[in-house]
């Protein structure tokens, strides 16, 4: 039965049973006036722990020092609990920053560390991880025309410390100064190379200028690379840029189809022109060789032209004559030589006009001694028959 339940049997309505100690003292008309006292819980406290731990009860010093050892127990684990609670864990890409009293200490490395808890603060920072940020506006270019222009920027950060207390906000801060490189590299470019060939050059400039602001600002973050997304004209003037970057689109399209076509040709015309240079050359070679060929046919004549100069010269005459007359249709007689008629085979000396043969003084130096031997009796005979028949006609 509850301590105030009502008919208890003590028969003072449960307050003989009240665990505060609350009675009939102080009380007016039977009723509560207030709280329990907290002295007398404390006091009652203090002497249940001093029972349990050696007290042998009853009221005097005994008492004072069990409630004594309570407290230097539950002080004990407070202080387990306070030790325990110091343990933390920092991971493998990540460093610790730790703050004693709200003063810099030191950088703890990953795994598992130990703090005095209420006296060192540690936060954590992420080294490895790869951070974007992405920085875009209407720009206004060297040539002062307007552009819309994006970029992303990919860092890390190399020192904790100073990524956490050398600036209010790294990120922040690392935001503004990519807004203020991109301004200041797009103000000192045209727009013509910004949205076409010079988008290389720019995202370089754009990387080294806030590589320098970074480094005068000591952030503590390292700049990964830099990337130009995107640049494009206002909406307004969109088309009109369409049908430029159009154009010279096609500009390079025919450029590269010429030096196509030029790396085509050029070999061809190359090799033409080389194979045309030997055949000159060959056909110099073969001349000049013809033509000293004849020098030493003619040196080899000499001699035979000296010792007989008229026969010599009869046979070059005949043998030009053959060499010319050999392609035409004409027939020469001598109509001198005899009175006899002689039958001549017009239409077969035509048809055999149509292919001639010619005779070179390439021939073998033993031909030509033959030839000239056998000229040289031919007309030892005209003339011998010459004088003869003179000879007749005066007799």
């Amino acid at each position: 039965m509850a301590w105030n339940e009502p008919g208890n049997n003590n028969g003072n309505n449960g307050r003989d049973n009240d665990p505060w100690g609350n009675n009939d003292r102080g009380n007016k008309g039977g009723r509560d006036q207030g709280p329990p006292d907290l002295d007398e819980v404390f006091n009652k406290l203090s002497q249940k722990l001093g029972g349990k731990f050696g007290g042998k009860g009853g009221k005097g010093p005994s008492i004072g020092g069990g409630g004594a050892i309570g407290i230097g127990l539950l002080a004990a684990i407070l202080v387990v609990v306070w030790f325990v609670s110091g343990f933390y864990t920092i991971g493998e890409a990540e460093r610790g920053v730790v703050l004693r009293l709200g003063k810099y200490d030191r950088v703890v490395d990953p795994g598992l560390n130990w703090r005095p808890r209420f006296i060192d603060e540690v936060t954590p920072v992420n080294v490895q991880a790869i951070r974007s940020l992405r920085s875009s506006g209407l720009m206004l270019t060297k040539d002062e025309n307007v552009v819309t222009v994006a970029m992303d920027v990919q860092y890390r950060v190399a020192d904790p410390y100073k990524y956490l207390f050398r600036v209010t906000n790294a990120d922040d801060s690392l935001r503004q100064a990519t807004d203020s490189a991109l301004r200041a590299v797009i103000g000192d470019s045209l727009m013509d190379g910004i949205l076409t060939s010079g988008r290389q050059q720019i995202r370089q400039s754009t990387q080294e200028t806030l590589n320098t602001i970074v480094d005068g600002y000591d952030m503590g973050l390292v700049i990964v690379d830099v990337n130009f997304q995107s640049a494009r004209p206002p909406e307004q003037v969109k088309d009109a840029f369409d049908d430029a970057i159009a154009a010279r689109e096609d500009e390079e399209r025919f450029i590269r189809e010429a030096e196509a076509y030029k790396n085509e040709i050029l070999p061809k015309a190359t090799g033409r022109a080389e194979r045309l240079k030997k055949e000159a050359q060959g056909y110099s070679e073969r001349v000049v060789n013809e033509a000293l060929g004849q020098v030493a046919q003619f040196e080899k004549l000499l001699p035979e032209y000296q010792a007989a100069p008229e026969v010599t010269r009869n046979r070059l005459y005949l043998d030009t004559m053959e060499e010319v007359y050999s392609s035409t249709s004409k027939v020469l007689i001598d109509s001198e030589s005899s009175g006899n008629l002689l039958y001549l085979p017009i239409d077969k000396l035509a048809g055999e006009g149509k292919a001639p043969t010619k005779r070179k003084l390439q021939s073998s130096s033993a031909y030509d001694q033959i030839e000239l031997e056998s000229q040289r009796e031919d007309a030892q005979t005209d003339s011998t028959n010459r004088s003869t028949g003179t000879r007749q006609g005066r007799y």
